[in-house]
């Protein structure tokens, strides 16, 4: 197991591009691919958060194009019609998020080479009889 879990590691690393960690220096310690792990995962944290980032303020930036909101006030979510309802509003929103579903998702896809790695198989997760062999 500590093979396949030292080769999904590996994977990970390199298809997000992230300096492995010198496993010279933590063999000697039980707590090697625990390391490993943590620190893959505050890397890729922070690099989702980036493209999370950029991903909203690009967004921010189409919607300034066509529309005239005052941006702080959309960057507090949904602008709501105060002539409405609360009952109005909400339906009216989920209308919107409906409408925007098709266009959402064309627009999600543009920002996935940036959030997301290739696909590898390094065989983490697949099933099979040597599962826990090492």
């Amino acid at each position: 197991m500590n093979r396949r879990l030292r080769t999904a590691i590996s994977d990970l690393s390199t298809s997000w591009e992230v300096e492995p960690v010198d496993e010279s220096k933590e063999e000697g310690r039980g707590d090697a691919l625990v390391d490993q792990l943590c620190y893959l995962g505050a890397t890729l944290r922070d690099r989702v958060w980036d493209a999370l980032h950029i991903g909203v303020k690009r967004v921010m930036a189409v919607v300034c194009l066509g529309f005239s909101y005052d941006m702080e006030v959309v960057s507090h979510g949904f602008v709501t019609d105060i002539s409405k309802t609360n009952t109005e509003n909400k339906e009216r929103l989920h209308a919107l998020i409906d409408d925007a579903e098709v266009p959402g998702e064309s627009l999600a896809r543009l920002f996935e080479p940036e959030v997301l790695p290739p696909e590898t198989s390094s065989g983490a997760g697949e099933g099979g009889e040597d599962r826990d062999a090492d």
